[in-house]
C-alpha cells in the first residue's frame, strides 16, 4: 500500500509560478515512477509529468519549458514547479504512482487556478 498527498495548490495570477508537492508513504527511492496528473472542469485527466526512479523526466508538451519535476528521496517528495502558469493550466493536480501487480494509487488532488 503506498499513499500519497499532494499540497501546494492555490490561486494566481496568469504568469505566476507555484510548486506542488506529492509526499509519498514509502521511500520515492522504491517507486519506480511517480507522475502528476490534472483534470479540468468538464475535461479528461490529463498526463502532465513523471519522473521515474532513475531521474529521468518525461512532460506533457503543453507544459515543456514551463514547468518541471523533481524528486527528493531523503523526504519522499516529488515537485512540481509551475512557472508562466496560464489560465487553461487551471485544474485539479494529482500524483499518481503504480506497483506492478499490487495496486494503482491516486492522491486527493490539489485545486490550481490561473486567473487572467
Amino acid at each position: 500500500q503506498v499513499q500519497v498527498v499532494e499540497s501546494g495548490g492555490g490561486l494566481v495570477q496568469a504568469g505566476g509560478s507555484l510548486r506542488l508537492s506529492c509526499q509519498t508513504s514509502v521511500s520515492t527511492s522504491r517507486i519506480n515512477a511517480i507522475d502528476w496528473y490534472r483534470q479540468a472542469p468538464g475535461k479528461q485527466r490529463e498526463f502532465v509529468a513523471r519522473i521515474s526512479s532513475d531521474g529521468s523526466t518525461n512532460l506533457a508538451d503543453s507544459v515543456k519549458g514551463r514547468f518541471t519535476i523533481s524528486r527528493d528521496n531523503a523526504k519522499n517528495t516529488v515537485y512540481l514547479q509551475m512557472n508562466s502558469l496560464k489560465p487553461e493550466d487551471t485544474a485539479v493536480y494529482y500524483c499518481y504512482t503504480a506497483k506492478p501487480g499490487v495496486g494503482v494509487y491516486w492522491g486527493q488532488g490539489t485545486q490550481v487556478t490561473v486567473s487572467s
